[in-house]
């Protein structure tokens, strides 16, 4: 029997973590476009449930948020370098029908980029006391939040590009990587999609901006029909392996194509942007799926509303988050019902 589970992210939440950016940190270059996205993805969220915002200066993130009924938000003063909590977050699993938290190495998606302060930021927020667990394990691998889908029922989507990636693991053959995602996840087997990527994309085809569990038997897939696009040959090739995968009990998934997104591009240097209908972030109430003032946006919305009957999808602007590679999933990080500490939360927040 397993004992341990990775929830499914509609399992329900207590809150999202989120990392309001500094001004020291990487986006001073891009500040009058990424502040009101982050005031308004920030707003919404916190219209729905509590927000636990990372930040170095308080007061300055309040200031930032003052318009905003501050009543589902909690602040806790920590240095960042970015503001990828989906990367650097805490991933929460069950254990022995109690909860615990797991604090996987952050190195900047295979030392691309300075993570030291980032790689602190679930330890320190330990440290506060936020997580609602004695079950707490810090663990030598390196593993980002948005490199790995669970259903929720012992099946795990990611992709070789990164989890392989030398960089992050190096020495370790797939099959000790999926041993051990297996044991720390209380899986029953990874499923690996060996193509897809995203010109622009840093994270090395991170799942979160490809293919997402929609439900235990309901995939979302970013779909190229543009035969002149770049991303079409490996797209069409991740496809076809989607095409294959099946559930435990043996039949196909439910696939839910979502139209590649307009291309977007940097202004300095024109270089492609990963825009991707991919990264939603699902709620306990809704779904906000990032959309970017393109033509593909409506229809994106359409689709994705099929995976998700029960829930409102609704877009959410997240061109800005574009220009630093990423969107909305990339900047959030859920906590599972019960992963936190209430009461030391509500002092500190």
């Amino acid at each position: 029997m397993k004992h341990t589970r990775l929830p499914a992210e509609w399992d329900t939440q207590d809150a999202i973590q989120i990392a309001f950016p500094g001004k020291n940190s990487d986006w001073k270059n891009y500040w009058d476009e990424i502040i009101p996205c982050y005031v308004n993805i920030i707003k919404t969220i916190a219209s729905f449930q509590p927000l636990l915002i990372v930040c170095e200066n308080v007061n300055e993130a309040k200031g930032y948020l003052k318009e905003i009924d501050q009543t589902n938000l909690f602040f806790f003063e920590i240095p960042i370098n970015d503001t990828w909590a989906r990367d650097h977050g805490a991933i929460t699993v069950e254990f022995h029908n109690e909860l615990k938290v797991y604090d996987f190495t952050f190195n900047g998606w295979g030392n691309k980029f300075d993570a030291e302060k980032d790689n602190l930021i679930t330890q320190r927020l330990r440290k506060k006391g936020i997580y609602n667990t004695t079950h707490f394990e810090t663990i030598d691998m390196v593993l980002e939040g948005g490199s790995i889908e669970s259903n929720g029922k012992g099946t795990l989507l990611t992709t070789s590009q990164c989890l392989l990636s030398p960089e992050r693991n190096p020495g370790l053959s797939q099959k000790v990587i999926e041993d051990k995602l297996i044991d720390l996840f209380g899986l029953e087997r990874v499923l690996w999609l060996h193509h897809g990527h995203l010109e622009g994309d840093d994270t090395d085809s991170h799942i979160d901006t490809l293919a997402r569990f929609c439900d235990d038997k309901t995939i979302a897939y970013v779909q190229c029909t543009d035969e002149s696009d770049p991303h079409f040959s490996s797209l069409k090739k991740m496809e076809e392996e989607l095409q294959l995968f099946k559930t435990l009990d043996g039949e196909p998934y439910q696939l839910i194509p979502l139209p590649m997104a307009d291309a977007v591009y940097a202004d300095d240097d024109r270089r492609r942007l990963p825009a991707t209908y991919a990264n939603f972030l699902i709620l306990n109430e809704v779904v906000l799926m990032p959309t970017y003032g393109g033509s593909q946006d409506l229809q994106a919305l359409v689709q994705l509303q099929k995976a998700f009957p029960v829930k409102k999808v609704t877009g959410i602007d997240c061109k800005a988050l574009l220009l630093q590679h990423g969107s909305l999933h990339c900047i959030t990080m859920q906590y599972p019902k019960g992963a936190i500490n209430w009461s030391i939360v509500n002092e500190m927040g």
